[in-house]
């Protein structure tokens, strides 16, 4: 059977546990996250619009060229589409950390870029995916509605992302006790929600996710490269960079998972899509954030000596 003609199976209550669960990933955000962090972007202007410049318009047009080198068929090629147009994820945070990186400006650009994308999500994947010669029969099929999805999108990322700022405003002890229980426990619900769509569906992941794996790699690979080029092209340093990188290259998978069960019914191809970048740029970007981890500590040893 073709690909793009294949639906995961998904029930109604998963997809409201799925959608809970990425409520509970930005309101992790945003209880860590001060209004100060939005007014330190104003003190690295650059650096923000680099990386806002890179995600909203090169990695969507970069990830366009790249599925039309590859041939790829319509859904998957959706899916790389609607993962690039994704706002990045809070993991990059913690990459960021783990390599030394600036993680005061990470903070900052993934507070400020979710709020944006609330509106440039469904518009870039409008115009990218209406582009693609394979990929836009698949908007016309399902007759997307960008209104209904920005609502979508409101619900999931704004309204949670409201009310965690609102906490660690008016709260900040409340928001400091129950912050890293939050983070957790949506990323455990991530990745058993996952596991549990990998489990429910194990026979199509076996018989199609050859078909990705390559394209996954390669667009992830692709991601990390134009983060870090553009940074240092843009005259960052070191660790302004890292933080671009992360920025470009960790993307809320977890959100596109859930706007293809919404509005596009589980179609395959955009489902293994999102299912396995949600799992592989989390591997792939640990490697990268614990080698320059360990570079960077054995440059600070060898100056110290």
């Amino acid at each position: 059977m073709n690909i793009d003609d294949v639906m995961l199976n998904f029930s109604p209550g998963s997809l409201i546990a799925l959608n809970i669960v990425l409520g509970l990933i930005m309101f992790g955000i945003a209880i860590d996250t001060s209004l100060d962090d939005f007014v330190a972007v104003r003190k690295a202007p650059r650096a923000f619009a680099i990386s806002l410049v890179a995600q909203l318009l090169l990695l969507p047009a970069v990830t366009f060229g790249l599925t039309l080198l590859l041939g790829l068929q319509g859904s998957i090629a959706l899916g790389l589409i609607l993962v690039a147009c994704c706002p990045p994820g809070n993991i990059s945070q913690i990459l960021t950390y783990r390599a030394r990186g600036n993680v005061a400006l990470s903070v900052s650009m993934t507070a400020v870029t979710n709020l944006i994308y609330i509106v440039a999500l469904p518009l870039n994947l409008a115009f990218w995916g209406g582009l693609h010669p394979t990929a836009s029969g698949i908007l016309q099929d399902v007759s997307l509605n960008g209104w209904q999805m920005l609502l979508e999108i409101v619900l999931i990322i704004g309204l949670p992302f409201a009310l965690g700022l609102t906490i660690r405003q008016r709260w900040p002890k409340l928001a400091s006790a129950i912050g890293p229980y939050a983070r957790w426990l949506s990323l455990a619900g991530l990745v058993g929600f996952i596991v549990a769509a990998l489990a429910g569906n194990f026979a199509f992941f076996v018989a199609y996710v050859g078909v990705v794996l390559l394209a996954v790699f390669l667009h992830d690979a692709i991601a990390l490269a134009l983060g870090y080029g553009a940074a240092r092209l843009g005259g960052l340093g070191m660790r302004d960079a890292k933080a671009v990188t992360f920025e470009l290259g960790i993307r809320n998978a977890g959100l596109g998972l859930g706007l293809v069960f919404t509005f596009f019914g589980g179609l395959g191809g955009m489902a293994v899509v999102a299912g396995w970048w949600g799992i592989w740029d989390i591997i792939a970007g640990l490697v990268l954030a614990s080698f320059w981890g360990w570079r960077s500590r054995r440059v600070e040893k060898v100056a110290a000596a």
